[in-house]
């Protein structure tokens, strides 16, 4: 069954360009090393508030990319902007 990982968190207006970039960067990394990230969408809430949710095959694939995105350095590069930073996992169960 297909799994969403979303996160929330918050970044400085200013710096908007580049965690846009980062997390570009990181995407792409991540479905090279890691097979199942099937979509990744990334929504503003307000000025500096965002959500993101990216969409895993199975529970297997999200867990084994989680585990191992700590090790690339386009994690840490991505995140460095962020605050606030929250994550929930959710298996999907009805799709229409």
């Amino acid at each position: 069954m297909a799994m969403i990982r979303t996160a929330r968190f918050t970044t400085d207006a200013a710096q908007a360009g580049e965690m846009l970039a980062r997390r570009a960067e990181l995407i792409r990394v991540v479905r090279e090393a890691f097979p199942g990230l099937t979509e990744a969408r990334l929504a503003r809430l307000g000025e500096d508030s965002w959500v993101d949710i990216w969409r895993w095959e199975s529970a297997a694939s999200m867990q084994t990319a989680t585990a191992g995105a700590h090790d690339l350095p386009e994690t840490a590069a991505a995140f460095a902007l962020t605050r606030n930073l929250t994550a929930e996992d959710a298996e999907v169960i009805d799709e229409r």
